[in-house]
């Protein structure tokens, strides 16, 4: 287990995703204010271009110096807005989902099968029905 590599790339994530996050409010922005601007930044958005949010605005940056500026503030504020309250918004959430998933889990495990279901002497040995219609 390497948890720094782990934190790294768990950084990198978090920052692309508040990247398209930001990308995300400019355009809501921008569909009010100069709808032009708004539909040519969704153009430029679309597919896969934002999984790496640095990459997007280094390629973006010869485009359109102006929104990348934009972009990299929005970013900035999110990231002063959520990070405080992520640590234990994450830990919590995996906790709870752990439990849900463990008490699905448990239900399936504990849930008995019919002792008389055909379906399982059925599926299990296909080839002697086949044997047996054949006399």
């Amino acid at each position: 287990m390497y948890p720094k590599k782990i934190a790294q790339d768990t950084a990198k994530v978090i920052q692309s995703y508040l990247t398209y996050q930001a990308v995300k409010i400019i355009i809501d922005q921008l569909s009010e204010t100069n709808p032009g601007e708004a539909i040519w930044l969704r153009q430029y958005s679309t597919g896969n271009k934002l999984q790496d949010g640095e990459a997007y605005l280094a390629e973006l940056m010869s485009e359109r110096k102006e929104l990348v500026v934009r972009i990299m503030t929005v970013r900035e504020y999110l990231a002063e807005q959520i990070l405080e309250f992520l640590p234990e918004m994450v830990s919590t959430g995996i906790q709870q989902a752990n439990l849900q998933h463990r008490r699905q889990l448990l239900e399936r495990m504990t849930q008995s099968q019919p002792a008389n279901s055909t379906s399982s002497i059925d599926n299990s040995e296909p080839e002697l029905d086949i044997d047996e219609s054949s006399d």
